[in-house]
């Protein structure tokens, strides 16, 4: 029995991403689709890949990082890019708190100029 296949726009619809995005994850390689003449097909490598890259966006990995991860894999296997993917998830944990840091103190000095503001209006 032949693999499932989704076109193009069952691909964007799946993921709701926009056939813009879809072609641009085509061109810096991140996907591969089948070619039938114009159309394109993606099977369960490509739905696989495209969950891993709409996860990585989510947690705010730089698509060039999750092209490469992805390339771990089809070179060196799975482990590696298990491996690499632990020192990218602690690399990523770490640059968030930076980043939540900087929020929170950024929301207390706000709170404190408007906290002023407010108090010499009453």
């Amino acid at each position: 029995m032949a693999e499932p296949r989704l076109n193009f726009k069952e691909m964007c619809a799946k993921f709701d991403v926009t056939p813009r995005t879809l072609r641009y994850y085509e061109y810096i390689e991140l996907l591969s689709p089948e070619r039938e003449g114009r159309s394109r097909f993606y099977g369960p490598r490509e739905l696989a890949r495209m969950t891993l890259i709409l996860r990585g966006r989510r947690f705010g990995f730089a698509l060039e990082d999750i092209r490469q991860w992805l390339q771990v894999y089809e070179q060196e296997g799975t482990e590696a890019q298990m491996r690499i993917w632990v020192d990218l998830a602690d690399k990523q944990m770490a640059d968030l708190e930076e980043q939540r840091q900087q929020l929170d103190e950024t929301m207390d000095e706000l709170k404190r100029l408007r906290d002023m503001t407010a108090e010499n209006l009453g």
